[in-house]
């Protein structure tokens, strides 16, 4: 978790996608959030946590429904969505915040 608060109070926005293996919606968001972080590259930091293997983390941010996506920055949570999202919204929310 140490390394999960150190990414997150980074200065640069991080995309946090909270997803499970058995989940059909959030195997479908990991291909969209590939190709943005292929877009934005080093600007933002994408990490995904699976909810089954971090229930502390996931009940630290109530995460109650999967996919859910969650922008930081300087460890604030700025923005959050739930279900399955476009690129082209994950790419609006994380411009608002660079």
């Amino acid at each position: 978790m140490n390394d999960f608060d150190k990414i997150i109070n980074d200065t640069k926005p991080t995309l946090v996608d909270f997803f499970a293996t058995w989940c059909g919606p959030c195997r479908l968001q990991g291909p969209i959030l590939e190709d943005v972080k292929k877009k934005f590259g080093d600007t933002v930091n994408i990490i995904k946590i699976d909810v089954d293997k971090n229930p502390e983390l996931s009940a630290r941010y109530s995460v109650r429904s999967i996919p859910t996506l969650i922008v930081f920055k300087a460890g604030e949570a700025l923005w959050r969505g739930y279900g399955l999202h476009q690129a082209d919204q994950i790419e609006a929310k994380l411009n608002e915040h660079l």
